[in-house]
């Protein structure tokens, strides 16, 4: 069945290939880094139109829930028995939130560099660095997810983001 729209795929994508970019030139504040900056600003404001606006599994009305649901999902994951939901998990919508947020901030962060009145602070070059880092974490962390729930629930999460299907819901433990 068609879960994730070409919007979604293609955003997702764009957005792994630019913060690419933007890691592997982050030793040089020259123009690279910073229209690639740029460029995640207008892949993250997209995505976050299309959140509102999108098909059915773009919504984050349809994937953040509370955060009581996330961490009854991360106990049933531990215990090994949490359910298989069509769109994000629990768990995954609050990944999404918190890379968007990362990533916005990275933007907010590497933009006030280039303003006359935050050019050559220290501490913002430091917050923009640890937020890079941060970002990385949360990646690292988004990964393992996204393997670990592939392996549970025997799907392929990574051909599923690049083809935009998945298997239809089948028995009580689908959501």
């Amino acid at each position: 069945m068609r879960v994730w729209d070409a919007p979604v795929r293609l955003l997702h994508w764009g957005m792994v290939a630019a913060v690419a970019v933007a890691w592997w030139s982050s030793d040089d504040t020259g123009p690279l880094h910073e229209n690639t900056g740029y460029v995640v600003v207008a892949l993250l404001a997209a995505r976050l139109a299309w959140g509102f606006r999108g098909s059915h599994y773009a919504r984050f009305a349809q994937f953040v829930r509370a955060p009581r649901a996330a961490l009854a999902y991360a106990r049933a994951a531990l215990a090994g028995h949490a359910p298989r939901y069509i769109g994000h998990n629990p768990l995954g919508g609050w990944m999404v939130l918190a890379l968007l947020a990362d990533l916005g901030l990275l933007g907010f962060t590497g933009w006030l560099y280039t303003t006359d009145m935050f050019w050559g602070y220290g501490w913002l070059a430091n917050l923009h660095k640890c937020l890079g880092w941060a970002l990385l974490a949360l990646i690292a962390l988004h990964v393992a997810g996204m393997l670990w729930t592939s392996w549970q629930h025997r799907e392929n999460l990574v051909r599923a983001m690049v083809t935009g299907a998945k298997a239809p819901p089948q028995g009580d433990d689908v959501v």
